[in-house]
């Protein structure tokens, strides 16, 4: 019994790193299409979109993704542009997520 509870004591906390670590790869490749949806909706359209709702109806993305952080796709927090004269209401997105990465940074700073 001793020796399940030593295996057991080594192994969990590798195996916790490592979802938490494939969590901040999933929430990168997430980020990364829906900022490339955004992208590309602004250079074709000469604007950015109102909603992400937009870009699926536009058929920049499928469906709107999940925060792989917070496992909704209600949590993402949307960025408006910075310079008024820039029309459309998301001009980037960040995580709803509290916690922070591996490396320290905080989720939502990504």
């Amino acid at each position: 019994m001793a020796i399940v509870a030593l295996l057991v004591s080594i192994a969990a906390p590798r195996y916790f790193r490592s979802v938490d670590r494939a969590k901040e790869n999933a929430l990168r490749a997430s980020l990364n299409v829906v900022r490339d949806a955004l992208d590309q909706f602004a250079a074709d359209k000469g604007r950015y979109p109102d909603s992400l709702a937009e870009l699926v109806e536009a058929r920049y993305l499928r469906s709107v993704p999940s925060d792989p952080a917070t496992g909704s796709s209600a949590t993402w927090i949307i960025l408006a542009p910075t310079d008024p004269a820039t029309k459309g209401k998301v001009h980037d997105i960040r995580s709803g997520a509290a916690g922070r990465a591996g490396d320290g940074r905080l989720l939502a700073d990504w």
